[in-house]
Formats: C-alpha cells, structure tokens, sequence
C-alpha cells in the first residue's frame, strides 16, 4: 500500500454499516462477526443503552467509499459478559483513584469464541490495516481519556500483531474438541483408554434412557422453538450471571438470519422438550453456546453439549468442538486444553506495569496448568 492518510471512524452501530461491506471484512467462517449476528445483538436490545455495552465499531474506508478494515469494538461501563476476568484490574485502578470506566472492548459480546479480531478485506494490505485499526482504537482512547482497550479471544494469528504495537498478551485455556478424521462416534471412543470410554457409554445410555433426541437447523427451527429454549436460557442465565445477557428477540432474529448456522439440539420427554442446547456452526468448527433444562436429567448436560456436538461434528465433517468457557469436566470427555488469548492497551505507564507483573506470573502458572491437564486427556497412551 502506497503511503497515504489513514482515516479511521466510528459508525453509531453494526446495523448502520452495509452488511455486504461488513461481511466482506469479515468473511464468511466465523458466525460470530458476521453483520447479521453483531446486528442482531443490537436490534434486539441485547447490546446498546441501558446494557453497559455501547457499539462503537471502529471502520477505515477505501477509495470505493466502503470499509476495507472494521474492528468489532464496544464501550463498556462494566466488565460483565466477557469472560477474561479484569475484575482486580478495575478495582486497582480505581483504589488509586482512577476511573476504569468506561473502556474500550474488542470483542464479540457474550461469546467466548476465538476468532479474528482486526477484520480486513481481502486484496488489500492487511498488516498495514491492522496495524491502523490497532492505531485508531489507541487514539480512541487516549483521546477519551479512557483507561484502557482490551481485545478479547484473539485468533493466534494475529496475536503478534496486537503484540507488535506494544500491546500486552494474556493467555488462558478453554477445552476443545479435535476431530482426527474420526467416523463415527465409536472411532472416537476408540481412541480412549477403555475406562474412559466404558464410562462415557455409560453416561450416554443414562442421559438417553427415556428420551428422544433431536437436532434442528434451518428451515426446521420455528418460533415455538425460540419459545421453548427462552425458557431453558433464563433458567441458566438467572443461576449464572443473575439476569440473562441476551432478550427473547434475539433468538427471533437468529433464526431468522442465521437459521442455517443455527443447531439447536432438543432432549424430548413424550414429545415434550425438557432440556436444549444452542450452537452456532462455522466452516471448521461447531461452536457450543448456551444449554438449559427444565428436569434434571443425570449426564443429559453432558450428553446434549459435548456427545451430541461430537455427533454433529463427525457427520457433517468438522474440524473441531468449541464448548465454551471454563470446564474442566470436559477433559475427560475428549475435550483437550488450549491456549486462548487476549490484547490489552494500558496507556498509563504505572498501571501498565503492575499490570504487565501480574500477567506474567499468571502466563507461568496457566503454561503450568494446561501442560498437567496434557497428561490427563482420556486418550489412551502410546510409546
């Protein structure tokens, strides 16, 4: 790219950028930026006023007047629904006396999804725009006198570009699982030691005894679905973070955008569901989101998020399972531990070093624990 002016802007919103400009920022392997998801989120009222999430994403222009670079960021007047806790970070800082908020998040909300976070248009410098999407979101907070921007569930990738630009790199683990050219469900547990796979068989013909299970995408997903999973998703939302982060509208809008990225897994007692789970599927990759139950059924967790993910996975020929956040249940189950990382922008040179301290420290003890949780996974052991 030729040396020119970068010229950075904030849209209002996701909803007021042009969904094929957006979309071609994105690409198509990730669900989660795609416009119709990020829109949603904000015409359903789940992200905008009153949430403490305030779309602001950060957009540079080509010379066809569409953005060649958009970078997914929020305001944020709290550290809810991120799940890369910085909640001693805020408290440090305002014990020094300083405002935390708000701060600047790079992210998807609510999900804790790896993916790409500088969103740059294919047939363009990407390096040279996302060093300048890196650039706009410093200048947006120095310029607001914010504390600090944080980008969040970083693909590896582009890691040392955040980390080039003086960011700091934090890391931390999730379960995944990888599918090894399996095919079918027995190959996999084939792979197991024999405990582990008996007790797995075991675990599934528990949760299945007496129920039917389904799967629905696409066409199939109707309303009175939407209806029925609200249901699941307040009672696990209430338990878990004590008001639910997402509105009954934005299931409508999923559906009725993104139905065929939608896989929604039902357990049906005498035709009646009792119990669902929610993923959204990528090119590569079955990303599990939300589950919740009306009836406790023994395993049935276990069963409709990461058996019948795996199912799903193996059938339709994906690489991979993302189960979601924390969870070490998962190992056992197939899922193995890996590296997940995040961006942070700290312009106040004291605060920063605190906390470049404390990252460092945490960064050895979660290499400490990832390689002993290695030594755990349930695949049975050669030489």
């Amino acid at each position: 790219m030729a040396d020119q002016s970068i010229i950075a802007r904030i849209a209002p919103a996701v909803g007021d950028i042009d969904g094929s400009a957006w979309n071609a920022c994105a690409r198509p392997d990730d669900p989660f930026l795609s416009h119709a998801f990020l829109s949603a989120l904000e015409e359903s009222g789940s992200v905008g006023p009153g949430t403490g999430w305030q779309a602001a994403p950060i957009l540079i222009d080509g010379e066809d007047g569409a953005p060649v670079a958009c970078l997914p960021s929020y305001v944020k007047a709290h550290s809810q629904g991120e799940y890369v806790f910085d909640h001693g970070w805020a408290d440090a800082w305002h014990r020094a006396g300083g405002s935390y908020y708000p701060k600047l998040q790079i992210a998807v909300p609510f999900s804790p999804v790896t993916g790409r976070r500088l969103l740059v248009r294919e047939g363009v410098d990407e390096a040279a725009y996302a060093a300048a999407l890196i650039g706009a979101a410093e200048a947006v907070v120095d310029q607001n006198g914010m504390s600090s921007a944080h980008a969040t569930f970083v693909a590896p990738a582009q890691v040392p570009l955040f980390e080039a630009a003086g960011w700091l790199i934090r890391e931390d683990s999730q379960f995944h699982w990888e599918n090894r050219d399996y095919e079918s469900f027995d190959a996999f547990l084939a792979a197991l030691s024999s405990a582990k796979r008996k007790a797995i068989r075991k675990e599934r013909a528990r949760a299945q005894e007496g129920l039917e299970i389904v799967h629905l995408t696409g066409a199939a997903l109707g309303e009175e679905h939407w209806d029925v999973f609200w249901r699941f998703y307040q009672d696990t939302g209430a338990r878990k973070w004590g008001t639910p982060y997402l509105t009954r509208a934005f299931f409508s809008l999923l559906g009725e955008r993104l139905a065929d990225r939608v896989l929604l897994i039902l357990a049906l007692r005498n035709g009646q569901p009792i119990a669902g789970a929610l993923n959204l599927i990528g090119t590569d990759t079955l990303y599990g989101r939300y589950w919740g139950c009306t009836d406790d059924v023994p395993f049935l967790h276990f069963e409709l998020c990461y058996y019948q993910a795996i199912d799903f996975a193996i059938a339709h020929g994906l690489k991979r399972v993302e189960a979601g956040a924390q969870g070490g249940h998962k190992l056992v189950r197939g899922y193995a531990p890996v590296a997940t990382y995040s961006a942070h922008y700290i312009p106040d040179p004291g605060f920063r070093r605190a906390v470049a301290g404390f990252l460092a420290q945490e960064r050895e003890a979660v290499a400490e624990n990832r390689a002993l949780l290695d030594e755990r996974t349930p695949f049975r052991k050669t030489d």
